[in-house]
């Protein structure tokens, strides 16, 4: 009896152990329905000189797949990182940049665990983005930029709730940004620069109380700048040059605390300067290229800060006010092709300045260009 007792702790122990031995196993490797997945998402790609995919063998797709990264207790894939540009060795081996061609494969959205897509920088890849994407509700960062990516940005793209990045640079997406965008509480950068996106900036966009970056540039967005922009309170860089805006500044976004840069060239905004924008956080005003009329605020003062203060290209009437020497700096300033007229006032921030900054006005005079007749 004894024996028998014996002989059945030492068979249920031999089991205990097989299956805790079974179940590091497991943990230890991927999914094999994410490594099918993986490679169903490589099949669709063609990357020919660096060899990024050359790793994406064996079983355990968390363990020296580039580009990979897995969550170290579940094994779950977390994250795909491709970069056309990097600094790792295996980009210093090739000495060039990488260029892939193909297109994103909808098997990505089968990586139920993803937090993290970076496929940048590679110019060849082309296709829309998965419409399936907007059911990875993990993820936080997704960043495509540098690609030729088409189609549209997927219209339920405010389902992934926890994104703070979205960057869509320099591709060929077209159609309008999605209203459900307004949803996306926590998004910080909002990149979509050098595409075709058309119609207006959503007007709920001030909603999104986490932006610190809204760069549109180089679309066709039209529309007026929505007032709600200037109530998120965190926002530091607003680019929406080259595109085709319309109507006025708002006043408000010279009130903003903490807006570093205001980018609004190339468009069809209309109206006067507002005041406000002379004495406010801004650093880098670019109004260039616009059908602004009326004059230069005359509200300069020891606030004003300028690294660059581009008014170029306007119908700005009147003299070039006399508060602007009173700014604490201003590093480069351009007035050209404007209805000027008046003497340049003097001081440190006109003394290094050429007559190119001032030219094609209406009778401007002084330093740098001819003097003014008496």
């Amino acid at each position: 009896m004894v024996d028998s007792k014996k002989s059945l702790v030492i068979v249920m122990s031999s089991i205990v152990v097989l299956l805790l031995a079974s179940g590091v196993t497991v943990v230890q490797a991927c999914l094999p329905s994410e490594r099918a997945a993986l490679l169903e998402f490589r099949s669709k790609l063609n990357e020919p000189y660096i060899g990024v995919f050359k790793t994406w063998r064996g079983q355990d797709c968390c363990n020296g797949w580039y580009g990979v990264s897995c969550d170290p207790r579940s094994r779950r894939v977390t994250a795909i990182t491709l970069r056309g540009v990097s600094e790792e060795p295996i980009f210093q081996r090739a000495k060039r940049k990488g260029f892939m061609t193909g297109t994103i494969s909808p098997a990505i959205c089968k990586l139920a665990h993803l937090s993290g897509i970076t496929i940048t920088d590679w110019e060849g890849i082309s296709g829309a983005i998965p419409h399936c994407i907007t059911n990875l509700l993990a993820m936080r960062h997704l960043d495509l930029v540098g690609n030729k990516i088409s189609g549209v940005i997927p219209a339920n793209i405010g389902k992934l709730v926890k994104l703070s990045v979205l960057n869509l640079a320099d591709n060929k997406i077209s159609g309008v940004i999605p209203p459900s965008i307004t949803r996306l509480t926590r998004l910080s950068h909002f990149d979509l620069r050098n595409n075709y996106i058309t119609g207006v900036i959503p007007g709920g966009i001030g909603r999104l109380k986490m932006l610190s970056r809204v760069l549109l540039t180089g679309n066709r967005i039209s529309g007026k700048i929505p007032e709600s922009l200037t109530r998120i309170y965190r926002l530091a860089d607003l680019e929406l040059g080259m595109n085709r805006i319309t109507g006025a500044i708002p006043a408000s976004l010279g009130k903003m605390s903490v807006l570093a840069t205001l980018d609004l060239h190339g468009n069809l905004i209309s109206g006067a300067i507002p005041g406000s924008l002379m004495t406010s956080s801004i650093s880098n005003l670019n109004l260039r290229g616009n059908r602004l009329a009326g004059r230069i605020p005359n509200t300069f003062g020891p606030r004003s800060y300028f690294t660059v203060l581009d008014l170029s290209n306007n119908r700005l009437q009147g003299a070039i006010p006399a508060s602007m020497a009173t700014a604490s700096f201003i590093g480069h300033i351009d007035v050209s092709h404007n209805q000027l007229c008046g003497k340049i006032p003097t001081g440190p921030h006109f003394g290094h300045l050429e007559a190119t900054s001032f030219a094609f006005n209406r009778c401007l005079c002084g330093k740098p260009l001819g003097n003014c007749r008496s």
